[in-house]
């Protein structure tokens, strides 16, 4: 099943160096994980709540792939460029299948809440 790398990442107004160099040599990184980008950078059109900074948004063919290339020697070698001059948040997400249904999910959540 899909997974997906998410970043909220919080700038400074002049980007580092480091951070230039992190974006040229990122997807080399992924590429034997079979990420892609889906969203890189990309500054949010706010529809509800507060939100600062832009997002990245990474798909991996499944969340073994996306655990293994975050925790690569490969990847791990660039990741101080970012993380030491943007703050930020990054999670890994397991994606849904085809034909997912959040009704049926509801409907899950609420017998076993009505079972506890």
């Amino acid at each position: 099943m899909t997974a997906y790398a998410l970043a909220h990442l919080h700038p400074q107004p002049t980007l580092h160096d480091d951070v230039f160099t992190y974006m040229e040599r990122i997807q080399a990184t992924m590429d034997p994980f079979g990420g892609r980008f889906l969203v890189h950078g990309s500054l949010p059109e706010v529809i509800e709540g507060p939100v600062d900074g832009g997002y990245v948004l990474i798909e991996f063919p499944d969340i073994d792939k996306a655990r293994a290339w975050y925790k690569s020697d490969a990847y791990q070698a660039i990741l101080a460029m970012r993380t030491d001059h943007m703050e930020g948040t990054a999670v890994l997400l397991h994606g849904v299948p085809d034909g997912y249904d959040a009704a049926t999910t509801a409907e899950h959540l609420r017998n076993a809440q009505a079972g506890a």
